[in-house]
């Protein structure tokens, strides 16, 4: 055992032997009182006998990369229902949304420098762009192409290259540590509530949301309107493969995504791979120097055309005496391909079902139905939570409720990497806020130590995490505040989004805490406050037009 593994263990051990019967009966301004059996079942099983890093283990280095509707991100699927079948949970389900769209995965990459001197290239092929049909070997040209108005310079000048497609990046020196977890005093400055002067008060329009139930997204926004038109000019010039450094990232470490589309009637352009920008660099000065560089690349990838509905995978634990009611929890379950999706979102799937087996263990009967959701199509555009949200209690357009919205009570998402849990939001809800703190009044030890968000608006569009679906259509979507770590520095959406990147102890922190908020929900007298129900929304012809 790590020893900032067994420290936390004796402190929590501690901490479950030391609190009094007192402090059950705590009972704080608008709070609860708290079961604290429940609570050392919980940190016995969640601590003592954890399963989250050996889930994430499957999750990651089984089945990762798990591309959304890819052959990896369906195996997966089937993996996680029998492990929910197995820790007993029902209804054990793949629930179909969509059509999302062609699945994609690679099978293998090489990259390399040829000439004039011999070099492995750090990188990886860009999410649905195709494969090479074996190992091609190519002249390079620097030819930065950021949209139409560049074609014109560009046009028949590269057939057969191989084309560097940005200007090469200036890469600065670290000078400050990428890792970082939260002290006290940036946990209290989060709670404060903000000027008002100087507060946010709008949002992007509800036509720029994603449609979940659109097919293929055919709506597209500017970006993808612009990656398809480079993307068949790239095709029209006969480019062999197209080179580009990331998005963001250095010293080995790629952050990339995607450079082509899962809809099956988009343009294919030709191979797209990102590499680390100080090879790229390199190369770009050997071709400014006239040292006429030689590349060759040998990419496989597959698409997955079998079946193009998106999936979310469901499981739960039936509720007693109020079953109809219903706690949900859960995280995305499709990460892109760099590394293996274990930060982004493995330790959030994990968490979510260690939570749920660590529940489904105690055998302690709870009031309300407790599901869990593993998301797909997240990445894309929160399409999975979306659909759901949408067809099970309302959609967003005519806010017309379905019978199970007024039975739904919360939803907990965890999506921020592999942090410690530090706080909890309330969505602007001051009732919400103080049952949160009641809650979290005997788990301090466990190292989350506030409320965040109790002035926070509305959620005016859907974005950044599956939480916003729910809270969109005025559902408790409820999101923890985490360490940031290397999330941001080292591992989202990059090829170091790798299993031994993840902090064991924060995971198992994260799945007690999940689980313990779960219980509280499932068996409090009440359903938690919710803020108002939004309106509808405008007619589409009127949007932004006030």
């Amino acid at each position: 055992m790590h020893r900032s593994k067994q420290k936390l263990f004796r402190t929590v051990c501690a901490a479950a032997i030391v609190l009094s019967s007192a402090t059950a009966q705590q009972d704080s301004a608008g709070g609860d009182r708290v079961d604290l059996n429940a609570l050392t079942a919980i940190k016995r099983e969640a601590f003592n006998r954890s399963q989250a890093m050996e889930s994430l283990y499957y999750i990651s280095e089984v089945y990762g990369p798990r591309v959304n509707n890819s052959r990896n991100h369906r195996a997966a699927a089937e993996w996680a229902m029998q492990q929910m079948k197995a820790w007993g949970l029902q209804n054990v389900h793949l629930e179909q949304w969509g059509p999302f769209g062609n699945g994609w995965q690679i099978k293998k990459y090489y990259g390399a420098l040829e000439s004039p001197a011999y070099a492995s290239l750090i990188g990886f092929p860009l999410a649905w762009t195709p494969g090479t049909d074996g190992p091609v070997t190519g002249d390079v040209v620097l030819a930065p192409i950021r949209g139409p108005q560049d074609f014109a310079k560009w046009k028949g000048k590269l057939r057969g290259k191989i084309v560097l497609l940005a200007e090469p990046k200036v890469i600065e020196m670290h000078t400050t540590v990428e890792a970082h977890r939260l002290s006290d005093e940036e946990i209290q400055q989060r709670t404060l509530t903000p000027d008002p002067a100087h507060m946010n008060r709008f949002g992007p329009p509800a036509s720029a949301v994603p449609n979940p139930n659109q097919a293929f997204s055919t709506a597209a926004p500017s970006g993808m309107v612009l990656r398809n038109q480079i993307n068949q000019f790239l095709k029209d010039e006969g480019v062999l493969v197209g080179v580009n450094y990331g998005y963001n990232g250095d010293g080995g470490t790629v952050f990339a995504s995607y450079g082509g589309s899962q809809n099956p009637n988009d343009p294919v352009g030709p191979p797209l791979v990102a590499i680390t920008p100080e090879q790229y660099n390199r190369i770009a000065r050997l071709v400014q120097h006239n040292a006429a560089p030689k590349l060759t690349f040998d990419i496989q990838v597959e698409y997955q055309k079998d079946d193009l509905m998106g999936f979310n995978v469901i499981g739960e634990i039936p509720g007693t005496t109020k079953k109809d009611e219903v706690v949900m929890l859960g995280g995305h379950f499709d990460s892109w391909q760099g590394g293996t999706g274990a930060t982004d979102n493995g330790t959030g799937s994990a968490v979510a079902l260690e939570a749920m087996r660590v529940l489904a263990t105690m055998h302690k009967p709870m009031a309300r139905t407790v599901r869990v959701a593993l998301w797909g199509g997240e990445e894309e555009g929160l399409y999975g939570s979306l659909a759901y949200v949408q067809k099970h209690f309302a959609p967003r357009d005519t806010m017309k409720q379905t019978p199970e919205y007024a039975k739904f009570d919360v939803y907990f998402n965890d999506d921020s990497g592999s942090g410690r849990f530090r706080a909890v939001q309330a969505l602007g809800n001051d009732q919400l806020a103080a049952i949160f703190r009641s809650w979290i009044a005997p788990i301090r030890d466990l190292g989350i130590e506030a409320v965040t968000g109790v002035t926070a608006g509305p959620t005016v569009a859907p974005g950044g995490t599956d939480s916003t679906s729910f809270s969109y259509i005025g559902l408790d979507g409820i999101g923890f505040m985490q360490d940031p770590l290397e999330y941001g520095t080292r591992t989202h959406h990059s090829n170091m989004d790798l299993y031994d990147r993840v902090q064991a102890g924060d995971v198992e922190q994260g799945a007690a805490i999940e689980a313990w908020f779960a219980y509280n929900a499932a068996t409090r007298p009440e359903m938690l406050p919710r803020m108002e129900t939004p309106a509808p929304l405008p007619p589409k012809s009127t949007v932004g037009m006030q």
